[in-house]
C-alpha cells in the first residue's frame, strides 16, 4: 500500500483506495451490505422486518419477559428508537409487551407464535448471508476474524468506562436454539 502524500497545506492525501480500506470504513461498508442483503432476502420471502427489527426479535427470543430498556441497552439505542420498532412488530403480531409481575413501570417482551417461526426464517437468512460473506475462508481464519472484531467491541465498549450498556444477552441473537423454543419453527 503506497503512503499518503503530504499536500503543501500539511494535509494528507490519501488516494481512494486506502481511504476505502480503512478499519473503521471497511467495518462500515461490511455492516451496509449485511443489512442491505438482509433486508433485500426478507422482503423476498415475505418478512415484514427489518435487519434492526430482526436483532430486537432474536433478542427477546432468547431472553423472554426481558425488559424494553435492557432490550435497548443491548442494542445501543435509545428507548423511544425501540419502542417505535416495538410498535411495528406489535403492529406485525411477532411480539406482546406485557406488565412486569412486580414493577408496574416496567413492559417485558414476549413473542407471539407467529414470531416463533419468523425467528427460523431470520436465521436461515443470517446463515445464508454468513455462508456468502466467509465464501472462500478457512474456518480458522473465520474463527479468528470472529474473536478480533469480539475483542475489538469489547476494547471499544469498556475500554474508557464511559459506555454503561450492559453485555448482551447470552443465548439471543444467532445463538438462539430453535428446539427450545415453546412453539416449534416450521
Amino acid at each position: 500500500m503506497s503512503h499518503p502524500s503530504t499536500l503543501p497545506d500539511g494535509k494528507l492525501e490519501r488516494s481512494r483506495t486506502e481511504v476505502g480500506r480503512a478499519f473503521g470504513f471497511l467495518v462500515h461498508d461490511v455492516s451496509r451490505l449485511i443489512k442491505r442483503r438482509f433486508e433485500r432476502r426478507a422482503r423476498q420471502m415475505g418478512l415484514p422486518i427489518t435487519r434492526q427489527q430482526a436483532a430486537v426479535v432474536l433478542n427477546i427470543a432468547g431472553n423472554e419477559g426481558v425488559s424494553q430498556a435492557e432490550v435497548a441497552a443491548w442494542l445501543g439505542i435509545e428507548p423511544i428508537a425501540l419502542v417505535r420498532m416495538l410498535d411495528k412488530l406489535h403492529e406485525e403480531g411477532l411480539v406482546e409487551r406485557r406488565p412486569h409481575p412486580t414493577d408496574r413501570r416496567v413492559r417485558t417482551l414476549w413473542l407471539t407464535p407467529a414470531a416463533r417461526r419468523v425467528v427460523a426464517q431470520i436465521l436461515a437468512i443470517n446463515k445464508a448471508i454468513r455462508e456468502e460473506a466467509f465464501a472462500g475462508m478457512a474456518a480458522d481464519a473465520r474463527d479468528t476474524l470472529i474473536d478480533i472484531l469480539d475483542g475489538i467491541k469489547g476494547n471499544l465498549v469498556f475500554q474508557d468506562g464511559t459506555d454503561d450498556s450492559p453485555a448482551a444477552p447470552t443465548g439471543g441473537a444467532d445463538g438462539i436454539d430453535i428446539a427450545k423454543l415453546p412453539v416449534a419453527a416450521s
